[in-house]
């Protein structure tokens, strides 16, 4: 039988949705981490110009990661409050505004590209590499955010398994396909970079195929009328009044990147390349939280969607609770293993210092993140996401520009300065996300009680 999002207990839930999610994702970090172990292997150029084209690739990311909470957030509001309809209908037109946002945003990257790669100091060799590599990503845009908006339909409901299985075989997919393609064997041509940018699009286009026969295989979704795919204006105003903050949200991480790596190329490339293997290796010990997430928008939104304030206070406060507990741990994990870790990715003693420097830091500020996190996911699940917009803005555009300027430059902190903002930011976004989060939610449960 199958778990109930409105009345099982909701430790129970939490784990049942956050574990397969977080192995999944632990398989996507995987994933990244043989692209920049592959890029290392032909040089450090291409290894620095992952780490340049991240920015440019993260905005398809945000629009694919906005419209999958958007849609989550509402078809488990419907699902939640017992109509089946209105969840099918919301996800036939999430996938339709999916594959036009896909087309439109991946022209725009390609004509804004190299002008933001010369502005990150990019040029000759060093532009060329870049530049194949995005032009690939850029290609396949619209896969990205298919896949992610077709998961949707499987988060509403609490499952995840399937996904994580997507992100397996992925990983798998990537290791056998990315050696073939950059370095040319089985009589193909040597694609260097773009190589690795056209495995991963092959991975998403399988990914799409996978993720829509699995939705369909569910009741929710089994018997769809063709007509619930024809553009409905109400229901896309209602759709992107949830998956545009969203969305921007995301899309603010994708600047914060841009912000932080345009602080870090006036300390040279060896600082931006640092930046880009260190913060990889910081989301795998993150992953065991990113389950989290998923688990709260789910949880939350059939709750809330149900009339259900105590539960969604439950689920918040049980997802903080572990998420805080294991970086606690992880932190402890990857202070004496920073260098180590480094040292996987690349033999430039200059790039593993500025990383050994960053990850000293990352180790004190993990716990932020899961606080910032599942309490953004809950506002989300509560039909609140403009809220993590406004906490977007200030943790990763506002108070970095300011900070970043001041102990980098002002206080002569250099790299340090920079890595020691990245912490400070953060922090007091979480002690203000904390705060927040628990003021709204008196705010629904007083409404409840009248």
């Amino acid at each position: 039988m199958s778990a109930s999002l409105t009345a099982d207990p909701i430790p129970v839930l939490t784990r049942r949705i956050a574990i397969p999610a977080s192995v999944g994702f632990f398989f996507n970090t995987m994933f990244n981490f043989v692209d920049t172990y592959c890029a290392g292997l032909i040089s450090t150029d291409a290894l620095a110009a992952l780490s340049l084209s991240f920015p440019v690739f993260f905005i398809i990311l945000s629009a694919g990661s906005g419209l999958s909470q958007g849609a989550t957030a509402l078809m488990a509001n419907a699902i939640g409050a017992k109509d089946p309809l209105m969840a099918q209908r919301l996800f036939a037109q999430a996938v339709v505004f999916a594959a036009l946002a896909g087309v439109v945003l991946s022209f725009a990257g390609w004509l804004a590209a190299p002008s933001l790669f010369r502005l990150l100091g990019a040029e000759g060799a060093y532009l060329d590499v870049a530049l194949s590599y995005i032009h690939v990503i850029l290609w396949g845009g619209v896969f990205f955010i298919l896949q992610m908006t077709i998961n949707a339909a499987l988060n509403a409901q609490g499952e995840t398994k399937l996904y994580r299985n997507f992100l397996i075989m992925g990983f798998v997919a990537n290791c056998l396909l990315n050696p073939v393609l950059m370095w040319g064997w089985c009589g193909l041509p040597a694609m260097g970079v773009a190589g690795i940018a056209l495995a991963t699009v092959f991975v998403q286009i399988a990914g799409c195929v996978l993720l829509w026969t699995g939705v369909r295989r569910r009741e929710l979704c089994r018997e769809m009328p063709r007509g619930f795919f024809k553009p409905d204006a109400a229901l896309l105003r209602k759709i992107l009044s949830q998956a545009v903050p969203a969305g921007l949200n995301m899309l603010t991480v994708a600047l914060g990147i841009f912000v932080i790596t345009w602080f870090a190329k006036h300390f040279g490339k060896e600082a931006v390349a640092a930046y880009g293997i260190a913060t990889r290796i910081e989301q795998v010990v993150l992953l065991p939280t990113i389950g989290l997430n998923f688990a709260t928008l789910s949880l939350v939104g059939q709750n809330h969607g149900a009339g259900l304030p105590q539960r969604v206070r439950e689920a918040w406060t049980t997802n903080v609770k572990y998420g805080v507990l294991l970086m606690l741990a992880g932190g402890c994990l990857l202070f004496p293993m920073r260098e180590t870790a480094m040292r996987f990715f690349t033999a430039d003693a200059v790039v593993i210092g500025h990383g050994r420097d960053y990850l000293g830091i990352a180790a004190i500020t993990l716990a932020a993140y899961p606080i910032l996190f599942v309490t953004v996911f809950m506002l989300q699940g509560m039909k609140r996401p403009a809220y993590g917009l406004w906490m977007g803005l200030y943790r990763q555009i506002a108070a970095p520009m300011l900070l970043f300027h001041l102990l980098a430059f002002t206080f002569a902190g250099g790299t340090w300065g920079v890595w020691w903002g990245i912490s400070l930011v953060n922090w007091s976004a979480a002690v203000f996300a904390m705060w927040w989060g628990a003021r709204i939610l008196r705010r629904e449960l007083t409404s409840s009680l009248h």
